[in-house]
């Protein structure tokens, strides 16, 4: 790698050069590899929990004799959360720093985890679940933002992208220790609070490390007027990436949040970011939390026990690729284009599911034809919609801007949870994948408004005030600057 004191030194020979300047072109490091794993953290439970619910749903409807709509608030009470956490969260961490909400966060999850595991009731276990989701909810703009504004501009999105790529891993291991516990056989109501239990240990495994980070950077530099700070707080986890900054700079003006939601601007890149994600997760999360249904609709012979060996094999045959694929490609394809590619393979999945009867009338094409549209929406909206909201907002509202567009996409996946079972039982199975196919065609129009942020910085597409940033999607001329960070 291209020693970082070299960089460091050309760059504070040129005019004008900024301590956002060397972040912006600082090689990747241990401190962004370490960093993706403590803030996947919470990506690892979201994607955990959102496979194991439906089994414990599943399981506590026996034990507990509860009705549909019982059944849908259990699955569906910690997406409501989540949608409230992402909005509330959001905003605080613009206001008080992203680093104090990353801790606060971690806690939630932990705490709604272990309330879940304990529930004597009903009741109980909704509102325990409702807490788990604040918690998950608020980790989605924090952890994004975070690791945007510590990025450089030519790996940002590989590096967003990994983070939530810790969804792979709970998505294999969700259904792995569902199969183990359900296999020990040690009774339902032991199993589905292990399984829901479990979900408080990566959060528990990693909230120390999250107190010991710096602030963001840009945060601190940008809207507190703190350069000094940031630069010896990020030299000193960095392990010297970053060692000083080299002009002082003056905090911006902060956009406040009624301003926010009037400005024109912010309008529009709100609704290409929270609409899209709304649009994506109505599909995903509908899907895939009534996936078991799905699946016993294809095949009403298939045991629980088959049914998660199957959901396992769409998840590390096609997602895991996809998250992978997305990971080493979107900085080079441009994130919002990968939506566009995501967008359309889906829909056509979807469509096609719908149109063609014997794909739904047996398993093995069902499963090939469903697998691909799960390929397709990691490499694609599932990932580009968590990253591009930690681009496209000027950094005094960027977690503001992120949180209200999570929150609007788990408001998607709250209205999905609940609204496929009932499309399932008054228009089937295929009429539900029609109305998936349409969320996605409908995803891919609203994603135009957005602009193209892949190899920019975060001052040339978001601004720092609001009222610098330029729409213009032409990726600029990387320069020698490029050249040589790849020999590095």
């Amino acid at each position: 790698m291209l020693p970082m004191p070299d960089l460091t030194a050309e760059l504070e020979g040129q005019q004008g050069s900024t301590f956002i300047d060397l972040l912006n072109e600082a090689p990747q490091s241990k401190f962004h590899r370490r960093t993706v794993i403590i803030s996947g953290v919470g990506f690892f439970t979201d994607a955990y929990d959102l496979f194991v619910i439906g089994t414990a749903a599943a399981l506590v409807t026996v034990q507990w004799h509860l009705s549909t709509q019982q059944t849908s608030w259990v699955t569906g009470s910690a997406i409501l959360g989540a949608f409230l956490g992402a909005f509330t969260f959001g905003r605080i961490a613009d206001v008080i720093g992203r680093k104090k909400v990353y801790v606060v966060v971690a806690v939630i999850m932990i705490l709604g985890a272990l309330a879940s595991a304990v529930a004597p009731s009903f009741i109980w276990l909704v509102l325990a679940r409702f807490v788990l989701g604040l918690g998950i909810g608020g980790d989605y703009p924090v952890s994004a933002v975070l690791m945007s504004e510590y990025s450089n501009r030519l790996d940002r999105g590989r590096l967003v992208g990994l983070v939530f790529s810790m969804q792979a891993i709970g998505l294999i291991v969700g259904p792995l220790v569902a199969l183990v516990l359900l296999s020990s056989g040690i009774g339902g109501n032991v199993t589905w609070r292990l399984l829901l239990g479990l979900g408080a240990l990566p959060a528990a495994g990693v909230i120390y490390l999250r107190s010991k980070m710096p602030e963001s950077p840009r945060f601190l530099a940008q809207v507190k007027g703190e350069s000094t700070r940031a630069a010896r707080e990020l030299s000193r986890y960095s392990e010297g990436v970053v060692t000083r900054p080299t002009e002082a700079e003056s905090a911006a003006r902060r956009m406040g949040l009624g301003e926010f939601l009037t400005n024109t601007r912010m309008l529009v890149l709100l609704l290409g970011t929270a609409g899209s994600w709304f649009l994506f997760d109505y599909a995903y999360y509908g899907n895939t939390l009534s996936l078991p249904a799905i699946l016993k609709q294809v095949d009403p012979t298939a045991t629980i026990e088959t049914k998660l060996v199957w959901s396992l094999g769409i998840f590390v045959m096609f997602a895991v690729p996809g998250y992978l694929l997305a990971i080493l490609r979107m900085d080079r394809i441009g994130h919002r284009r990968l939506q566009y590619i995501g967008f359309s393979v889906m829909a056509m999945a979807f469509l096609a599911l719908a149109v063609v009867p014997t794909l739904t009338a047996h398993v093995v094409p069902f499963l090939a034809v469903f697998g691909l549209s799960y390929f397709f929406i990691e490499f694609g909206p599932n990932t580009t919609t968590f990253v591009l909201p930690s681009e496209v907002f000027p950094v005094s509202v960027r977690t503001t801007g992120h949180g209200m567009a999570a929150g609007i996409g788990k408001l998607g996946a709250f209205v999905g949870v609940f609204l496929v079972p009932v499309l399932q039982v008054h228009i089937g199975l295929r009429g539900l994948l029609a109305v998936a196919g349409i969320s996605a065609i409908l995803g891919f129009l609203v994603t135009t408004v957005l602009p193209e942020p892949a190899q920019r910085t975060l001052e040339d597409v978001g601004g720092v005030d609001g009222h610098t940033a330029s729409f213009a999607q032409a990726t600029p001329d990387l320069g020698p600057v490029e050249n040589k960070l790849k020999s590095a």
